[in-house]
């Protein structure tokens, strides 16, 4: 195993390897099989980072379930903000369980964006599975983040379906930007 590696001049080393989100998906999928025994789930997956981790996860998950996936499309309006929106989503929700699935969970406005389009859809309830959380980070409250494989600082990572410009998502193994003497005197 590859404990170092450098992208596009920018040095990463490992902080989390493949056992250990192994572990931690099979625990999450052991909770959800449980508490979701009779209530048919639908596993929706938000793209593209949540690839790795869906297929993993759905792998552990063993009763009935069904399974979409949701891209975040931004628009530039006249205010100063991003506008999002769901796309992707062809399945009739209402009165369902959702279980969103999230790669990582960092400012949490997406996660935001997602919740409140799914709310309109008149669902029974909304759980959040994510592999990573980065709480410093967060800029809203969730009630709801049920299942999460780590907590995380401020760091930047990539591997196992995070991406550094498009790269690196194929990585089996997750890994954090190590700034290099003359970054950080930047």
């Amino acid at each position: 195993m590859n404990n170092e590696i450098t992208i596009d001049d920018l040095d990463f080393e490992l902080l989390i390897d493949n056992d250990q989100i192994q572990k931690s998906i099979r625990l999450i999928g052991i909770d959800i099989n449980m508490k979701y025994e009779d209530k048919l789930p639908i596993f929706i997956g938000v793209l593209n980072g949540c690839f790795m981790f869906m297929a993993d996860l759905l792998k552990q998950v063993t009763i009935p379930c069904e399974m979409s996936f949701v891209k975040l499309s931004s628009y530039h309006g006249t205010a100063q903000q991003d506008v999002k929106e769901l796309l992707g989503l062809e399945m009739d929700l209402r009165g369902r369980h959702i279980i969103i699935v999230e790669d990582i969970i960092d400012t949490g406005n997406s996660l935001k964006h997602t919740m409140k389009a799914l709310e309109k859809l008149e669902v029974q309830s909304i759980a959040v599975c994510t592999l990573l959380i980065k709480p410093e980070s967060m800029e809203h409250e969730f009630d709801n983040i049920l299942y999460t494989g780590f907590e995380i600082e401020k760091e930047f990572v990539v591997g196992y379906g995070l991406d550094y410009n498009g790269m690196c998502r194929n990585l089996m193994h997750i890994y954090k930007h190590v700034p290099r003497d003359e970054e950080e005197h930047v």
